[in-house]
């Protein structure tokens, strides 16, 4: 039985005897009795001979009349018999001797028992309630004094682990965890070396790429004790608290020796000091110091290894990355093509996949997705064939599903006019066509105007290839795709809409970058300009300090300005070249709605007799959820592909 039980005991007993004090002052009475008199009363019915019974129970007297069921009770006077009782009221003992039945009982030992009760009752929920109080706040002690107890949560692995094999996409960071794994299992094959544990390891990367689960790995692996912890669990708003979670969390490892204590998001404990809005007395720098001794102080003579993660690696506090706490920093950067193939076999493990399914297609499809991503991806691969009442998951499913993730969920429930539509397609094409018609632009996956997400359409391009290096004739190229939709529309209709502003919002973005980042321009030559200010404590820019003249800012805007009208007026030169392919382009996507990349490649090559069957099949696999639009990353950060989508935000593929 639990100890609970019998500290509340006590508690319980109390209300029992309270429910059963009641019960009895209520009901010990019986049920005979339903009136009450006064002794004058019965001494007047005793002359009148109106008395057939008469039952005495102590001080307690039951009358009972002729003809009558109901019974009368009075109270005589303590220690006084009822015959004296009556003769001071003038009852004569002739008088009392006519009636029929007269019956002395002794006093019930119920009524003294409730008169104790009676009495005590007060006193008893008085002591209880008492008790009550002192348990509350004997409870609200403790949790006081559990405040400063660390909340980091313990894996000792007995459950089913994560290993290295449920990790792909990231060999090189594995094999950096590796020697950890095997130091923890093998500390002598090391020592003998005169080499010592690493202190910690410090997992670097973009969100999604698999930090977390790279450290459960590593637990999996090692089959030593593992602690848990966000670094948002340490800072409260009570002085001092975080710096006694950092101290019991470690005096728990050190006990569980050797152990690893990962800390998930420690930016939000390991920013840089003296940026916080309360100088160096901030709870959250108090936390970082005591981090920082626990890591590398004077008892440093233990296995106990500390991972730690974070995507913003450029705002943590240098102590904290120095070596002897941070030996290690493990970057986890995005897939290549062959890694997102990885991901794409783990993720699929156990799922009943169609023989029509390439995973190596599938990868290429996917340039800069992480891990997290490609997870999306295969669920609602899942889901779509569920919807579809399928038994496995198809090709089809996988590349509806990538576009859904891209782009987001298609709305075909969006009611537009002809006029519109008929805009929509010329935009499209115009895109597509720029982007085939230029060397260095992404490959036309896909050209739809059915509305997806925020957008009324879209135009889908895929790299095929990873880059890691762009050249300025790639950005000219991407350049003037960008603007193909607002020049197809001013060349048709001699007139332009709203359906380009997220192109040019892009566009200038990217020009200026070029002229002020990369040094593109031939004018300014090899040089960046302006220095971003931001707050470390904020972990943001907020804004951008000017190292510049005003004479050099004009020529930026100049620059800028130059470079969007050399890739505006090489749009329209291949679209006017191109008119009869972007009126051909534009009616079949009026008739079927979605191109895919081969069909147009063939309508723009000349070939009228495209069927639409195909496109519209692969439409039709495509099913709308409620999911946001996100843009797809790759490695170059304001690189945007591909475009298109009148109006809205579209899908895209930034840095």
């Amino acid at each position: 039985m639990s100890p609970s039980w019998f500290r509340n005991g006590f508690v319980y007993l109390l209300i029992l005897v309270a429910v059963v004090a009641l019960f009895f002052s209520f009901f010990s009475q019986g049920g005979k009795e339903t009136n009450r008199i006064d002794v004058a009363t019965l001494a007047q019915w005793v002359k009148a001979g109106d008395v057939e019974r008469i039952e005495v129970s102590g001080d307690e007297v039951r009358v009972k009349r002729f003809g009558r069921d109901e019974w009368f009770v009075t109270h005589k006077e303590p220690s006084v018999g009822l015959t004296e009782t009556l003769r001071d009221f003038g009852v004569t003992q002739e008088q009392l001797s006519s009636v029929l039945s007269y019956e002395a009982k002794p006093a019930s030992q119920w009524g003294n028992w409730v008169a104790l009760l009676g009495g005590f009752l007060p006193l008893i929920f008085v002591a209880g309630l008492f008790y009550l109080l002192m348990r509350q706040a004997q409870g609200t002690n403790n949790q006081a004094l559990t405040f400063g107890k660390s909340r980091a949560r313990l894996f000792t692995g007995d459950r089913p682990r994560v290993t290295f094999d449920d990790v792909a996409g990231a060999n090189e960071s594995k094999q950096e965890l590796a020697e950890v794994v095997e130091f923890l299992r093998e500390p002598e094959k090391f020592m003998r070396l005169g080499a010592r544990i690493p202190k910690g390891i410090l997992l670097v990367g973009p969100p999604g790429t698999g930090k977390t689960l790279l450290a459960k790995a590593v637990s999996g692996e090692a089959g030593v004790p593992f602690f848990s912890i966000s670094g948002s669990e340490f800072v409260e708003m009570f002085v001092g608290v975080g710096a006694s979670r950092v101290r019991d969390l470690f005096d728990q490892a050190k006990k569980n020796s050797p152990c690893i204590v990962f800390v998930d998001e420690i930016d939000a404990v390991g920013r840089h000091r003296g940026a916080g809005l309360g100088g160096s007395h901030d709870e959250r720098e108090q936390t970082l110091n005591q981090i920082l001794v626990e890591m590398d102080g004077f008892d440093t003579d233990t296995n106990v290894i500390v991972m730690a993660a974070t995507n913003r690696p450029d705002i943590l506090d240098p102590a904290l990355l120095r070596p002897g706490r941070f030996d290690r920093q493990v970057v986890l950067d995005r897939p290549d093509v062959r890694g997102r193939e990885e991901i794409f076999r783990v993720h699929t493990r156990g799922k009943p996949l169609a023989p029509d399914v390439d995973l190596a297609l599938l990868a290429k499809q996917t340039p800069g997705f992480v891990g997290a991503d490609i997870e999306n991806v295969v669920n609602e691969a899942a889901i779509l064939a569920a919807r579809h009442n399928q038994n496995v998951i198809t090709q089809a499913d996988f590349e509806a599903a990538i576009e859904k993730v891209i782009a987001g969920p298609e709305r075909r429930s969006r009611i537009i006019s002809e006029e519109e539509k008929r805009i929509v397609a010329y935009h499209e094409a115009g895109h597509a066509i720029v982007m085939a018609s230029l060397p260095y632009t992404d490959v036309v996956h896909k050209v739809s105007i059915v509305s997806r997400g925020m957008a009324l359409g879209y135009t889908l391009g895929l790299p095929e290839d990873d880059r890691y290096l762009r050249r300025r004739t790639k950005f000219m190229n991407d350049l003037a795709g960008m603007l193909g939709g607002r020049v197809a529309e001013e060349i048709v209709f001699n007139d332009i809409t709203t359906g380009a502003s997220d192109d040019l919002e892009k566009a200038t973005k990217l020009a200026r970058r070029m002229v002020t980042e990369y040094g593109m321009s031939e004018k300014l030559g090899p040089l960046t300009f302006g220095e971003k200010q931001e707050l470390v404590f904020l972990g943001r820019e907020i804004g951008e300090q000017r190292n510049y003249s005003e004479s050099v800012a004009q020529l930026i805007d100049s620059e800028v300005r130059s470079i969007i009208e050399e890739a505006y007026l090489t749009a329209r030169r291949i679209l006017l070249e191109k008119r009869d392919k972007l009126d051909l382009i534009a009616s079949k996507l009026m008739e079927v709605e979605t191109l895919e990349g081969d069909e147009f490649r063939r309508l723009l090559n000349g070939e009228t007799d495209v069927s639409a069957q195909t496109a519209s099949a692969s439409v039709a696999t495509q099913a709308p959820a409620k999911t946001q639009p996100r843009p797809e990353q790759s490695v170059e950060p304001g690189i945007w592909s591909p475009r298109g989508a009148p109006g809205l935000q579209e899908g895209t593929s930034q840095a």
